[in-house]
């Protein structure tokens, strides 16, 4: 007989760990599951130095959150760890995200800390306390089917996380417990003012948590020094319009702060750190048609490599705050990539493309990719091999 989380025997004699981030969200999974008898174990991962972030209005992972979660175990008679990760986040996500950056690109190092810190290093951390599962306070549902667990989207769908767990893999998925897939913020909150959390109204922390100050580009600085370097701003067309400090200092998609004028509104269509050039063009020159991606997970049925001929019907959703969109999994010579239907402004390199079965609450997640590169929906097609030269500016 399976408990409340799938898994043989009393919830007595199940331990689970709960990673818990400081945040009402994990606080919440541990409070559900200590209610229910399970043998919690609360584990918290200092992740960068906290001393600048530790007053900071949505700090996360250091300082006041290492603080509010060892309040929290004790409130809920739970043991409780800190682990140093420091090292390891700075090499696996830090390191990382200031590369892509360099390379023009717009990286997801929430993703590369799920691949690696959390679901890597912290999961292998579980299995050695004897735990039976690891559960997270993410928004999002796992469900048995045939044996094995699917990743699904949550009631929440405004709370909605799975585009930052597709490179999650099977075996993973297996071993991870997501109790809030099935409720909504208001009402996760509610619970914890029942628990008597102190962390009920706590603010949500924010996304890059390395980041104090929101400013990519100074920390980029901080931790490659002499990244920044001058440059071209060039018109699609070819003219030199311009010179900047540095492609860091700059986002595909990008309006304001350009440093040209041209009489009309011009936007940062792509940018190519080979050359540093930053390439600007009108809005209309940001609809992108195709993703090239790399780096593949595939959890849905089946391998990748059976796609029909023709491509596979999805739905992609290319930014977190994005709903999924129509559009075509498929795959030729040079790799994997997704055709959207009705396009998309402002696609980026770096970025993350999420394949989702439908669109809606519960729709399975059935893979994803980093975007290497992008072509212009009119170029789709009978005009798709003139991209060659974008996607060797996309790559970096």
């Amino acid at each position: 007989m399976l408990n409340s989380l799938d898994l043989p025997g009393r919830p007595e004699d199940t331990r689970i760990v709960v990673a818990m981030s400081g945040g009402v969200d994990s606080s919440v999974v541990a409070g559900l599951l200590k209610r229910e008898g399970y043998d919690v174990v609360g584990v918290t991962l200092q992740l960068y130095d906290h001393g600048e972030a530790v007053h900071r209005k949505g700090a996360c992972c250091a300082g006041q959150d290492i603080h509010d979660a060892r309040d929290v175990a004790a409130s809920l008679g739970i043991p409780h760890y800190v682990l140093d990760y420091e090292e390891r986040f700075r090499s696996a996500v830090i390191d990382r995200f200031a590369e892509s950056y360099i390379h023009g690109e717009t990286p997801i190092p929430c993703v590369s800390c799920n691949q690696t810190v959390k679901f890597s290093d912290l999961l292998e951390t579980a299995r050695k306390l004897g735990a039976q599962a690891l559960a997270t306070g993410h928004y999002v549902r796992s469900a048995l089917v045939g044996g094995r667990r699917q990743l699904r989207r949550p009631v929440d769908l405004d709370r909605d996380q799975s585009y930052f767990l597709f490179a999650t893999t099977p075996e993973q998925l297996d071993y991870l417990r997501f109790p809030l897939g099935g409720l909504t913020k208001a009402e996760v909150r509610e619970i914890a003012r029942s628990l008597g959390l102190v962390v009920a109204d706590k603010h949500d922390s924010q996304d890059i948590c390395f980041v104090p100050t929101g400013k990519y580009a100074d920390v980029i600085e901080r931790l490659k020094p002499g990244a920044a370097e001058a440059g071209d701003i060039v018109h699609v067309d070819g003219r030199v319009l311009g010179r900047h400090d540095g492609i860091i200092h700059y986002t595909v998609g990008q309006r304001r702060g350009l440093g040209v004028s041209l009489g009309e509104p011009l936007f940062v269509v792509r940018l190519e750190s080979g050359s540093r050039r930053v390439v600007v063009g009108p809005r209309e020159a940001l609809m992108t048609g195709r993703l090239h991606l790399r780096d593949v997970n595939w959890i849905g049925d089946g391998v990748l490599a059976d796609l029909p001929p023709g491509g596979l019907e999805i739905m992609a959703k290319v930014r977190s705050t994005r709903p999924p969109q129509p559009a075509l999994l498929g795959r030729d010579e040079t790799g994997v990539h997704v055709d959207l239907l009705d396009g998309e402004q402002g696609v980026s390199p770096g970025q993350a493309c999420v394949f989702y079965d439908e669109a809606g609450e519960g729709a399975r997640v059935l893979g994803g990719g980093f975007i290497a590169a992008t072509t212009s929906r009119f170029d789709i097609g009978a005009n798709a091999a003139p991209a060659t030269e974008r996607l060797s500016a996309g790559l970096g």
